[in-house]
């Protein structure tokens, strides 16, 4: 083992269910500050077109971006709408507090530290929120799915998370992820171990039959590094 990658919401981050029409209504709010039925219609229509770009991704492993979602749904870019959706989105993005003892222990063990999520929001937001949580610098390589052509568990993700990374061969890779599909199977479809963090409460819509059983389970993060340490040994 060189390298471990991790997973971001779910896993850096716990689960938390998250009201999608409430998030895209405070950005239509600042669209139509007085029109509500409008503002109402226009929230309705960008999650619309973002379950739409989700399913896209689930089929087909196709990336995207806010900002494709925003195009597909007619809705303008608007800046303090968009700070407004990040406000509401805050509170379930705090790092897990043993993300920190996990990765400094793993970094003692000599290995590299990465991140690979599913996500259309741009890597400055991401890195905002590891850098707030004082985690940002233990990771040597942070991959987001929304500046690739595809995403989990498309092969060509894990292969430039993996990269970045500074690793050459799956097999000298762990990732860790709380998804059997997109986390487990598409690691181990590749060559990587994977880890299953079983704690997230994922939506039925969301999730895939698939036949694939993970290399190790852990409860908490910090059981990684014994997991690791062992399969180094």
């Amino acid at each position: 083992m060189r390298a471990v990658i991790f997973d971001w919401g779910g896993t850096l981050t716990p689960w938390y269910p998250v009201d999608y029409g409430a998030a895209w209504r405070s950005y239509a709010d600042h669209l139509h500050p007085e029109d509500a039925a409008q503002a109402a219609r226009v929230a309705q229509a960008i999650v619309a077109a973002e379950e739409r770009h989700w399913t896209v991704a689930r089929d087909h492993h196709k990336a995207f971006t806010l900002a494709q979602v925003l195009a597909a749904a007619g809705a303008p870019h608007h800046d303090d709408g968009m700070a407004a959706y990040r406000t509401f989105w805050d509170p379930s993005t705090y790092t897990d507090p043993d993300v920190e003892p996990t990765v400094s222990a793993l970094k003692e063990q000599g290995l590299r530290l990465g991140v690979l999520s599913s996500t259309p929001w741009p890597r400055e937001w991401h890195e905002e929120v590891l850098r707030r949580d004082g985690v940002l610098h233990l990771f040597d390589a942070l991959v987001w799915s929304s500046d690739l052509t595809y995403t989990k568990p498309h092969a060509d993700a894990f292969l430039a998370a993996m990269h970045a990374v500074g690793v050459d061969d799956p097999a000298d890779c762990v990732y860790v992820g709380d998804r059997l599909y997109d986390d487990i199977s598409g690691a181990k479809s590749v060559g990587m171990r994977a880890v299953l963090v079983p704690h997230s409460d994922i939506p039925e819509y969301q999730r895939v039959p698939v036949d694939v059983e993970p290399d190790a389970v852990i409860q908490r993060l910090t059981d990684l590094p014994e997991v690791v340490e062992r399969w180094r040994n």
